[in-house]
């Protein structure tokens, strides 16, 4: 009987999930930034639970001093992606860092299971500074789409329900949404383009009506209230005609009020 302090075992790989999660969200901010898209839709991780190690090991019959080599999934972060091309770039960016090691993949996409799974994994080596000192940690990566990752979890629970013993019929019908799933993921790539394009005027838009609506209000500050009532009745005009070409003229009138408030404020000779 293995009597290890298990909550003591577990913490080296719940600080690898943490820490990687942190890694692939400042990641995707930072690709957002330089490139006004991402590959990387979300992030998510989790530490793989007692009971479903314990399974595992006993299914591969892994010896439970051998655990920390023999289980490669006990920490798992799965990176979510719009598009199936993203999926071959967000890897490339994963065998390029230099704070892990990759030390193989597995290709579930052109190579998907019979049941109809679908997903890109990589078997990672990570070095996480431990109260102790450092430790190598074994982790997963799981790639998917949002339609891949939906079938999965779904597949993931009727598994869980049935003991790994999945009726035909759910079988053949789990197996018939994959392929649903699939032509989904082909269809959306197909207007890839137009997505891409239609998000990015959204965002456009959103960000100039957040920074006219901060702007007026800034004209309180420099007592211009006559011009930020004007200007919040303009914006409510043009808020209900979905004018955005306006949107952005009151933009520009508003930020020049506020340039001209700003100068006779500094002191004479500045």
């Amino acid at each position: 009987m293995d009597v290890r302090d298990w909550g003591t075992f577990l913490l080296p790989y719940e600080q690898t999930v943490e820490e990687l999660k942190v890694k692939f969200k400042t990641m995707r901010s930072e690709l957002k930034k330089r490139e006004e898209y991402t590959p990387i839709e979300f992030v998510t991780g989790r530490v793989k639970r007692l009971s479903s190690i314990l399974e595992k090991a006993q299914r591969l019959n892994v010896k439970m001093e051998d655990l920390e080599t023999g289980i490669e999934d006990i920490a798992g972060i799965r990176i979510m992606c719009q598009f199936v091309e993203d999926i071959r770039r967000v890897a490339e960016y994963i065998r390029a860092r230099k704070d892990l090691e990759v030390l193989y993949e597995k290709d579930y996409i052109t190579n998907y299971k019979e049941s109809g799974y679908r997903s890109f994994h990589m078997i990672i080596k990570y070095p996480v500074q431990t109260a102790l000192g450092q430790k190598i940690v074994l982790a997963e990566i799981q790639i998917r789409t949002l339609a891949m990752n939906f079938w999965a979890t779904i597949e993931h629970s009727l598994n869980y329900k049935y003991r790994e013993s999945l009726p035909d019929e759910m079988r053949l019908r789990l197996k018939t949404a994959a392929e649903a799933a699939s032509i989904l993921d082909s269809e959306m790539s197909s207007i890839r383009d137009e997505i891409l394009e239609a998000q990015k005027t959204f965002e456009e838009n959103s960000n100039t009506t957040t920074q006219l609506l901060k702007a007026i209000h800034q004209l309180y500050f420099y007592h211009l209230v006559n011009e930020a009532i004007e200007s919040q009745e303009r914006f409510n005009q043009i808020w209900q005609a979905q004018d955005m070409e306006a949107m952005k003229e009151l933009l520009d009138h508003v930020r020049e009020l506020l340039s001209n408030a700003k100068k006779d404020s500094l002191p004479d000779g500045l």
